[in-house]
């Protein structure tokens, strides 16, 4: 779990080093050191979800939507995800979605993820970014 977090950490920082620079505003691939994303054209709906607190993100083919029964229901843009450079499109997706602050849904593909209050084990597991908040939870596809 270290590595996924240190993974996230990298992946945010190359990120935001890129989009504040004016050369690379067009391109397709994002290059951080020796991470390399590029853009995949999955469209697979995903659901993941979260405990303590509560929280959904629904992915379709157009739109997605996160809700909490603590706030109001967001709706992004639907965005092709990122996938990691050489890596099966399976393995991890990343989106990155439109509006005010960071706003990012990273899923992975891992053994198991447990929600940590039922027996169902998930073939996924979310970290969801909403401005200064994060989320960690499972997902599966819907």
């Amino acid at each position: 779990m270290k590595s996924f977090i240190c993974y996230v950490t990298l992946l945010l920082f190359g990120a935001s080093l890129l989009a504040n620079s004016p050369s690379t505003a067009n391109k397709s691939s994002i290059t951080s050191n020796s991470l390399v994303v590029a853009e995949t054209t999955s469209s697979e709906q995903f659901i993941a979800r979260g405990t303590e607190p509560f929280w959904s993100v629904t992915v379709s083919k157009k739109r997605i939507v996160y809700s909490s029964p603590d706030t109001k229901q967001q709706t992004f843009s639907s965005v092709a995800p990122l996938k990691a450079e050489a890596r099966p499109a399976d393995l991890v997706r990343v989106y990155r979605l439109q509006g005010k602050g960071n706003n990012i849904l990273i899923i992975k593909k891992v053994d198991a993820c447990s929600d940590g209050m039922s027996d169902k084990e998930y073939p996924y597991s979310a970290i969801f970014i909403l401005g200064n908040k994060v989320l960690e939870g499972c997902a599966e596809k819907k």
